[in-house]
Parts: C-alpha cells; sequence; structure tokens
C-alpha cells in the first residue's frame, strides 16, 4: 500500500479484526498511516455468497476511503 500511494495510486487494505492491533504497529513502525476496512474475523470459513456479501456491506466504504471521502 505504501509503494502504490507514493505513486499516487490510491490503496486501502482490506483485513479482518485479528489484525488490527498488527496492522497499527506495522503502520507505526514504517511511519505510514495506511488506510484499513476491518471486515468480521474469521473469513477462511466463509462460502462464497457470505463472501459477496460481506464485500457488499463494506462497498460504499471502501470506495470512500480510496477517493478519501471518509
Amino acid at each position: 500500500m505504501r509503494n502504490l500511494e507514493g505513486r499516487g495510486i490510491p490503496a486501502v487494505g482490506i483485513a479482518t479484526t485479528e489484525f488490527v492491533e498488527a496492522a497499527r504497529v506495522q503502520s507505526d513502525d514504517l511511519g505510514f498511516d495506511a488506510a484499513y476496512i476491518w471486515v468480521p474475523h474469521p473469513i477462511a470459513d466463509r462460502t462464497d455468497e457470505e463472501l459477496h456479501a460481506l464485500a457488499a456491506a463494506h462497498v460504499d466504504e471502501i470506495v470512500a476511503a480510496l477517493t478519501d471521502q471518509r
């Protein structure tokens, strides 16, 4: 994400809530305030239908983050 943002390409991370603290630590270490969309954990065992619904529930938030309308 830092590489993309550095080249002027908007980026947003999408991760489960299990990784909030790890993302914060990494952002602090890199000195880069990354934008994230947090989704409920876990996702590995979700069906395709559940994943589609999860994506649909967050698409507006993702677009807003990519267009800096947060």
